[in-house]
């Protein structure tokens, strides 16, 4: 288990040069953006416009701050993003468009290589005791608006948008909030072929 904090993250130019993206983990450690296996940001949306194309990749969209985001994914109905809703998962080769509903917004955004690493993401309001048993081959923890104590064999707390990295098999967490907010818990699979 390991604690990344949000003042140390990677912030760098979007692939299309729109905006800025802050980077929180990435696989393997140091890969740029046509080599990673997996890739975990988030992104200050100020206006509307193209995403970047990131052939072979599988996207995962999430809000977490602003009034929200409309996406247009090519071959799909448009799709209605809040802070409330459920993440959404695309491809990140199709072409996609997204228009701001009330004023910018800062998303979440999880990729991983198709064929070689899957992804999940949930959801998880802030309130009262969580527990995170870490069954995929890394999980993260991502808390949103408050901070968590993490208790384990020594007791750590997480501040608002610190990452926490488990390994496969370690011991179930408890979490505890220290005020509203949100969990993102992200599971990262690899696929049978490339272990």
């Amino acid at each position: 288990m390991r604690i990344l904090r949000a003042a140390g993250y990677r912030v760098m130019p979007w692939k299309n040069g729109g905006g800025t993206t802050t980077e929180i983990a990435v696989s393997p450690d140091g890969a740029g953006l046509d080599d990673f296996d997996w890739r975990i940001s988030m992104a200050r949306v100020e206006s509307g416009g193209p995403f970047s194309s990131f052939a072979g990749i599988d996207r995962t969209l999430s809000v977490l701050t602003g009034e929200g985001i409309v996406l247009d994914i090519a071959g799909r109905p448009p799709a209605r993003l809040t802070t409330v809703s459920a993440p959404l998962a695309f491809p990140g080769d199709v072409p996609t468009s997204a228009g701001l509903i009330g004023g910018p917004i800062t998303d979440l955004n999880v990729m991983t290589r198709r064929g070689r690493m899957a992804h999940k993401v949930e959801r998880r309001p802030l309130s009262g005791e969580i527990r995170v048993a870490p069954r995929a081959d890394t999980t993260l923890v991502l808390a949103v608006n408050a901070g968590i104590a993490v208790f384990t064999h020594d007791a750590s707390d997480l501040g608002p948008l610190d990452t926490l990295v488990l390994d496969q098999d370690g011991p179930e967490l408890r979490l505890e909030p220290k005020g509203p907010g949100l969990l993102f818990v992200i599971e990262l699979h690899r696929l049978a072929a490339n272990r």
